[in-house]
């Protein structure tokens, strides 16, 4: 019992969130609520209304009552139309405007996540979460509270209504209603439980889309097709049976409800008919009654539907109210908002661990004067990319000091801290769009001449105005129609084109073949020029101009000088690694 009570606690807790998103729009919100209320009195006047034409000028000859019965008739059915209108677009309206607010919220949040919950959360479920789950909140308000509740004042009404014209003939159709409450309970549960598989299938789904449809590449070198393809016949069987258990349930639920409808006005006509000619019900009641029941049973038998509908909207709510109030956010507490950094950066004595106690850094130490090339080398999982993620603020140390021109990474703003900082990558990421949107990110600020100046300067242009279209040549999703050097170039201007005071190229020329090399080689040089550069590499020949390089084993420093110094360390393992490479580089010749 308790974790019903729980359960129910956390339903009230939620819908009262989604409710508060619509604060924005309180007028919308207060007149869909109005327009329910008042629609439900409207409702009942008309089956009122044709009873009263029968009873007292149908049998009475009065044409003129007649005539003018028929015209507020005929007007009442055109005011219920228009505020039916007014009703259904508002809630809809209100629904868009709070659902499209919330998808920049839940946007923004992700973009500000760290890294952490990207390395753990597929990018499927972010996505059903920003698209599908955000989608159900709109039936929250469209198809949720305020119909409910409209819904169920018709009901009221209704009643009110079918008790004051005959109270016998109105207790004698309720005599099915214990059927139809046991029905639309069961309705309600089995429903429930369906959705809530249906959620979780399309997440499922999503996810392995994403995933799948990104690394085609890899399932087509491998052969993997048949394989993947299997699996997902498996989910999408599984996704179209929990589709097709709820249909059952809507398949079973709306005969009974019909079949008991029809026993309701059976025995309506029965009781009525004898009603009638016994002088205890008139004739205009017997007539309005199948209406009455009509506008009681059609609610009845969509509240359950709507109930459910609600229920999932507070699921898909809970999802995402979850995603928003997760706490992997970097700390923004810093002020310091530099136009221009030298470029020094120290560690001391850093400590780091993705998992608590299992260390990647271990009290590490270095630093780099303004203007210099540190080179870091060492073997897989040394922690070179986890410098400059620490660098980069993507992640937070556990001990030690990160700093900036002498100054605590963390007391500057994040985003004026890694507005100085450039990245190029090993794996460049280009997004569908233009070459010129890909370098300037749509940064409104950066201008076409400073494009092509950087590109001249890298030396990219020769290769980007042979493009159809040059700078206005189309790159498809994730650059897949250039090839990996020119994606290399290309993410090198747009380092340039942002002019950071520190760099950062994490194994940038490690997936080239050699005269690309030579060409980014020399993007290189304009790029390190005159300011503060890291470069990881595996290839260490595109080191030998670095001011310093740095040997990490284990997430420690185990050697640390110029590329000269180090080569003469007879057992040392930056020259077993260089010699390992060029001796490799021999065989290879």
């Amino acid at each position: 019992m308790a974790s019903g009570s729980n359960k129910n606690k956390l339903d009230w807790y939620v819908l009262g969130r989604v409710l508060r998103q619509a604060m924005p729009y309180r007028r919308l919100f207060m007149t869909a609520a109005v327009l329910g209320v008042v629609l439900a009195p409207v409702a009942i006047l008309r089956p009122h209304l044709i009873k009263v034409m029968v009873d007292d000028y149908i049998f009475h000859y009065d044409l003129d009552g007649m005539l003018r019965l028929t015209l507020l008739l005929f007007g009442v059915l055109i005011l219920e139309a228009v505020l039916e209108y007014i009703f259904i677009y508002s809630t809809n309206l209100l629904g868009q405007s709070v659902i499209r607010d919330l998808r920049v919220r839940v946007f923004r949040h992700i973009t500000d996540l760290r890294l952490k919950y990207f390395d753990h959360t597929p990018i499927g479920t972010s996505t059903t979460r920003t698209i599908n789950d955000i989608e159900t909140i709109n039936q929250v308000f469209t198809q949720g509270v305020i119909n409910i509740v409209a819904d169920l004042l018709t009901l009221f009404a209704v009643l009110g209504i079918m008790l004051y014209t005959s109270w016998k003939l109105t207790l004698v159709c309720l005599t099915v209603l214990p059927l139809l409450i046991g029905a639309t309970y069961i309705f309600k549960e089995k429903v429930k439980a369906a959705f809530q598989i249906v959620r979780s299938q399309i997440s499922r789904m999503n996810a392995f889309l994403q995933e799948r449809i990104t690394g085609m590449r890899v399932v087509q070198i491998f052969n993997a097709e048949e394989q993947e393809m299997n699996k997902f016949r498996s989910i999408n069987r599984e996704y179209t049976q929990a589709n097709l258990d709820s249909i059952l349930y809507y398949a079973i639920f709306f005969p009974v409800v019909e079949i008991i409808s029809a026993a309701s006005l059976g025995l309506m006509v029965w009781y009525g008919a004898r009603g009638v000619i016994g002088n205890e019900v008139t004739l205009g009641a017997l007539v309005a009654f199948p209406i009455y029941l009509s506008m009681l049973f059609r609610p009845m038998r969509m509240l359950a539907d709507k109930f459910n509908t609600l229920q999932m909207g507070l699921v898909a709510s809970e999802r995402v109210f979850t995603l928003l109030d997760r706490e992997e956010l970097i700390p923004n507490t810093g002020t310091r908002k530099p136009e221009k950094l030298r470029g020094e950066v120290a560690f001391q004595r850093v400590y780091f661990a993705y998992n608590a106690r299992d260390w990647v850094l271990r009290d590490l130490s270095f630093r780099i004067e303004p203007g210099n090339t540190l080179a870091i080398v060492g073997s897989t999982g040394s922690g070179k990319t986890t410098i400059i993620n620490l660098l980069n603020r993507f992640y937070d140390i556990q001990k030690g000091h990160i700093l900036v021109d002498g100054v605590d990474q963390r007391e500057y703003d994040l985003y004026a801290l890694r507005n100085r900082l450039g990245m190029v990558l090993q794996d460049v990421f280009l997004f569908s769009g233009s070459v010129y949107e890909n370098i300037t990110l749509r940064d409104e600020a950066i201008s076409r001449e400073e494009v092509e100046k950087a590109a001249r300067l890298i030396g990219a242009d020769a290769f980007i105005e042979r493009l159809p279209g040059g700078y206005d040549y189309q790159v498809m999703e994730r650059g897949a129609t250039l090839s990996m050097g020119q994606r290399q170039l290309i993410s090198f201007v747009r380092a340039l084109v942002f002019d950071p005071d520190i760099l950062i190229l994490d194994e940038a020329t490690s997936s080239v073949d050699p005269e690309t090399e030579a060409v980014i080689q020399h993007a290189i040089e304009k790029l390190i020029a005159r300011r503060t550069s890291i470069i990881i590499a595996h290839r260490l020949s595109t080191i030998r101009h670095a001011d310093h390089v740095l040997v990490l084993r284990k997430g420690q420093v185990v050697e640390y000088g110029t590329h000269e110094e180090l080569l003469q360390l007879e057992d040392g393992h930056y020259r077993h690694l260089h010699d390992m490479q060029f001796l490799q580089m021999a065989d290879e010749a």
